[in-house]
């Protein structure tokens, strides 16, 4: 075990300051995400370098469109979650009540990363905001290396959390479900307030972090486009027009294989509302070979990045990331090309 961070002692317990929850955790207890355990009046993470899920990934599968286009990413997780989603699709993993995986130190996990040739280090597949202290001396680590750092994040964190990993964030995924229906929230994930998320996109904005926002779309419980529309309301009027935001098909899994499938046409409805809304840049997700997995200029038309599912096809930009055709930016963060055939990544 190793002292959590970001937590306060209280009359024979402790307050974990981490996550929205900001659980208050008894002697010999844990919070709700399992992992975070009271001993002798401190807070333990029983996670630090405990990793059970690592992978090389294209930067598009976080999915990051917007952000170093074409690069890798190392990508690591540790079991549990803060969220109990009826549908995740690492379960495995996020659902586990008592965590696995084999010990790495961070030295250990960015020299992984290089040897991997990976641009950078994404902390993804379960909730990082658990996992915050390898993630974050992980991520320091990296930063000193050249090398970017990437949340996928369920967005449940406090604001000292938001300061205590960006100086070493350079973007983030932060995922939706059924449109924040705060309903939808409750009985489906066990997450009683979905206000804690827009703060934190709010703050994460404010510190310079690159977003991007997904948003899965459930049918029958979670795929009104009113909410859809209000969401989308709500990110342009926030994070900006230029927000990329990605509309997601759900997979039957976990304890929600009753249902079907998103189809494509329930996608390119919620597209359609997401466009009139305001937003520029909108994608489609999960289901591969819609024109909506390419990036266009508004401005003109250019397919400037294509893409087929997760995996990119032609890279078009300008050296500084903007359409090659007009000009436009493109709200491309990231990358800058040094000549032909050539590229580094700036974070």
């Amino acid at each position: 075990m190793k002292e959590a961070v970001l937590y306060e002692k209280l009359d024979g317990s402790v307050r974990c300051n981490l996550c929205a929850r900001r659980c208050v955790i008894r002697e010999g207890q844990s919070g709700f995400c399992r992992v975070r355990v009271n001993r002798d009046g401190r807070l333990y993470t029983l996670v630090y370098g405990l990793i059970d899920g690592m992978a090389a990934d294209p930067i598009e599968k976080k999915p990051l469109f917007h952000f170093a286009p074409g690069s890798t990413a190392f990508s690591i997780s540790t079991s549990s979650c803060n969220f109990r989603c009826q549908f995740c699709l690492n379960y495995h993993s996020s659902q586990r009540k008592t965590p696995v995986g084999q010990r790495f130190t961070p030295e250990q996990l960015v020299a992984l990363a290089q040897e991997y040739g990976c641009d950078g280090i994404s902390y993804t597949y379960t909730e990082p905001t658990i996992f915050m202290e390898i993630a974050h001396d992980t991520a320091e680590l990296a930063s000193r290396a050249g090398m970017y750092n990437t949340f996928v994040t369920n967005g449940y964190m406090t604001e000292e959390a938001i300061e205590y990993i960006s100086p070493y964030l350079n973007a983030a995924t932060v995922d939706f479900k059924g449109s924040a229906n705060p309903e939808f929230y409750k009985k489906y994930m066990a997450v009683p307030d979905v206000d804690p998320i827009f703060d934190a996109l709010r703050e994460l904005k404010r510190r310079g972090v690159f977003i991007e926002i997904t948003n899965l779309v459930v049918p029958k419980i979670g795929d009104s486009e009113e909410d859809t529309r209000h969401l989308v309301e709500w990110i342009v009027e926030n994070l900006g027009e230029r927000t990329p935001v990605h509309l997601t098909a759900f997979a039957p899994m976990y304890k929600m294989t009753h249902l079907p499938r998103t189809s494509a046409a329930t996608l390119q409805r919620h597209i359609q509302v997401a466009k009139e809304a305001g937003l520029i840049f909108v994608y489609s997700g999960n289901v591969a070979g819609l024109e909506y997995e390419n990036t266009y200029c508004p401005q003109c038309g250019f397919k400037a990045v294509e893409r087929y599912s997760v995996f990119l096809k032609s890279n078009n930009l300008a050296p500084d990331g903007h359409c090659p055709k007009c000009g436009a930016d493109l709200n491309i963060a990231g990358v800058q090309w040094m000549g032909k055939g050539s590229r580094r990544f700036w974070f």
